[in-house]
């Protein structure tokens, strides 16, 4: 896959609703149960907590390809 067609597919993703939607249930979910955990069970906070961080870092692998393609499409004719 080339890199303007991952930007194409990374903005597909991030302009659809339903997408943005999920991330936000999943997201909302994990911090809920990390929040929520016994306070003696720290590998249920920790993992709840892990999967908050790798949603969010997912997103922010996206946007950063969405990014990327910006900056490539304005560089000057060499």
């Amino acid at each position: 896959m080339r890199s303007d067609e991952k930007s194409a597919a990374a903005r597909a993703l991030l302009d659809n609703p339903l997408f943005e939607r999920l991330m936000d249930e999943l997201e909302a979910a994990a911090i809920n149960g990390c929040v929520n955990a016994k306070l003696t069970d720290h590998e249920t906070r920790a993992a709840f907590a892990a999967e908050a961080r790798a949603i969010r870092n997912f997103r922010s692998k996206l946007k950063f390809l969405t990014e990327q393609a910006k900056v490539e499409g304005t560089g000057a004719p060499a």
